[in-house]
């Protein structure tokens, strides 16, 4: 799709992309969560994109951009930068329509990336250090092959996908009443924001970013769309480097704020998701919890709020690690630094204390060569188990009491 043809959607092109792309695209689920509601104070809908066969919302995109396609275009094929869930939802629907689909990647992409996408029968072409470079190597393939290039977020067709999401909410939660959307290039709220105000404007619209990502935040303030540099986030699906300039245009006019989470909030909710939901998130699918759980939305409390769960496709080996984050970050897991004897019975003492305190030991380090110029002492860097933030209080406050000299590790 040319964007320069397009400049911006509207409600009748939503509703002929529902049609067209029905038979291809789950109708997904939007559950009210009464335990997500518990923690949050709001009444809690999730609606579960993670639910589509490649796990996103991009499956809603890349088959309505498809189908839209000349005749001439389709037996060419179509090319995209991409080393996410855009990739897999074109290389899946490409298959399924038979249109040929070029896939650019940096070189560092995810090998499960590369395999997924091979597998559903897409090209793959490694090129680049980054997104920049692989998107400049897709746009010559474009030149040299005469194929379509496909914007994972600002192509109109693709927009105009996304916003079939809009419209399905509005249906199956009747009395919504706040609409919380990940912002990253920003095709899925410029779509759904487009549907829902043009349904019921009243319904509120709220971006969520993460502080490492600042695309729309930074176009806002531009007044357009400028390139930024993304921080490494657990948000991956949000790190574009510049927003879209269809998506702004909609955005800018749809959406009634934004706000910015941290990076523990949001492995918090990665792990919060899991637990509660017993759903598996990805970090930029997580943000809209995250924008709860951040108290940054007090208004949104007794209120009928829907979070837009995007997609489910976190790597095994992340998730380890970001559940371990969410831990810290919930106050059950706790490192400290305790200064003990380095004599028999030291040890020993410091554990009996731990546990009288009802925490659990689940690894300790002694450090004797940093310790200082007493040698009868050790440095005992000790990792714990507990409940809560203030059963780390209860227990750092009891270790000092029992004469011990205790610095607890900064969990940043």
């Amino acid at each position: 799709m040319d964007a320069a043809l397009f400049m911006c959607i509207s409600i009748r092109d939503i509703r002929s992309a529902r049609t067209r792309i029905a038979d291809g695209v789950a109708l997904t689920p939007c559950l009210e969560s009464i335990p997500l509601s518990e923690i949050t104070g709001s009444r809690v809908y999730c609606k579960l994109e993670s639910h589509q066969r490649t796990g996103s919302f991009k499956e809603r995109g890349a088959r309505n951009a498809l189908l839209q396609l000349s005749r001439e275009q389709r037996t060419r094929g179509v090319v995209a930068a991409s080393a996410g869930n855009h990739a897999s939802a074109l290389a899946y629907h490409g298959q399924l329509l038979d249109i040929p689909v070029t896939v650019v990647m940096p070189v560092t992409a995810p090998l499960i990336k590369i395999s997924t996408c091979e597998r559903l029968g897409a090209r793959i072409v490694l090129h680049g250090a980054d997104f920049a470079e692989a998107r400049a190597r897709a746009d010559s393939l474009v030149d040299e092959e005469g194929l379509t290039y496909v914007n994972g977020y600002d192509d109109p067709a693709v927009i105009a996908g996304q916003g079939t999401i809009g419209l399905e909410i509005l249906e199956q939660v009747p009395k919504v009443e706040a609409i919380v959307i990940p912002v990253g290039g920003g095709g899925l709220i410029a779509g759904i924001a487009t549907a829902v105000k043009a349904v019921r404007p009243k319904v509120e619209i709220i971006g969520v970013e993460s502080m490492h990502t600042t695309g729309f935040s930074a176009a806002q303030k531009a007044g357009h769309p400028v390139r930024t540099h993304p921080k490494p986030t657990l948000a991956d699906g949000l790190a574009v480097p510049q927003f879209g300039s269809n998506a702004f245009g909609l955005a800018t006019t749809h959406v009634d704020r934004l706000v910015r989470v941290s990076e523990d909030l949001i492995a918090l909710a990665i792990l919060r998701m899991l637990e509660l939901e017993k759903d598996v998130v990805e970090g930029a699918a997580a943000a809209t919890l995250a924008a709860l759980l951040s108290r940054k939305l007090p208004d949104l409390q007794q209120r009928n709020v829907v979070l837009v769960i995007g997609g489910g496709n976190i790597d095994p080996l992340v998730l380890s690690r970001v559940i371990e984050k969410g831990l810290v970050a919930d106050g059950r897991r706790c490192r400290f630094t305790a200064m003990i004897s380095d004599r028999p019975g030291g040890l020993a003492k410091l554990t009996r204390v731990i546990a009288e305190a009802g925490a659990n030991v689940t690894d300790i380090l002694h450090e004797r060569a940093f310790s200082g110029p007493d040698v009868s002492k050790v440095q005992a860097i000790c990792t714990v188990e507990t409940r809560d933030a203030g059963h780390i209080r209860h227990l750092l406050r009891t270790l000092k009491r029992e004469g011990f000299a205790v610095r607890r590790s900064d969990p940043g």
